[in-house]
């Protein structure tokens, strides 16, 4: 996990310095927001493309199933979006991991929350000091991490999941 996060940072500081070639207004919440499309469009589609009889897979019994990760995804993002913005975090989710349409719109909803959390940042709030997950003090940037890091993370582990079902990842689909 401490990969992960390390290599989700890397990922993020080369961004941004890739940014930072270009004078852009705001480069470290514009890249939290590039992270968080092209994740939230890779879980997604992962989401649409796992037929329903697979959502109750997992690997290993100590692992969450797909329909398991969808949902856990979609209440870390209503949860730490939440924060990013100062709203209340909408009910946590009751969503059988089966019920693919459910889950479905529900990481939808999510990450639609998501983008208009990051939408509202600015490089100069990302410092502001917020309550994390049980009330743990953080940052702004730390609440916007816990997003982009836990996409990152669950992203990759369904795509082995996939890939152990004979299907290929939304990202290792070829280009049309």
């Amino acid at each position: 996990m401490k990969r992960f996060v390390w290599m989700a940072v890397f990922c993020l500081v080369a961004a941004v310095s890739a940014c930072a070639q270009s004078p852009a207004a705001d480069p470290v919440t514009s890249t939290l927001r590039q992270v968080l499309e092209r994740f939230s469009n890779n879980l997604v589609a992962t989401a649409e493309q796992v037929p329903v009889e697979k959502y109750s897979y997992h690997p290993t019994p100590a692992q969450m199933t797909i329909g398991q990760t969808m949902s856990h995804v979609a209440d870390v993002n209503n949860r730490a979006c939440s924060i990013v913005t100062g709203d209340a975090a909408p009910e946590r989710l009751k969503i059988g991991e089966t019920e693919k349409d459910k889950l479905v719109a529900a990481l939808k909803a999510s990450m639609e929350l998501c983008k208009q959390a990051f939408a509202k940042l600015n490089d100069a709030k990302l410092g502001d000091p917020v309550t994390m997950f049980n009330g743990r003090q953080g940052t702004r940037f730390s609440a916007a991490l816990e997003v982009t890091n836990d996409l990152i993370d669950h992203y990759a582990a369904l795509a082995v999941y996939m890939r152990l079902n004979d299907m290929l990842p939304p990202t290792a689909q070829p280009k049309k």
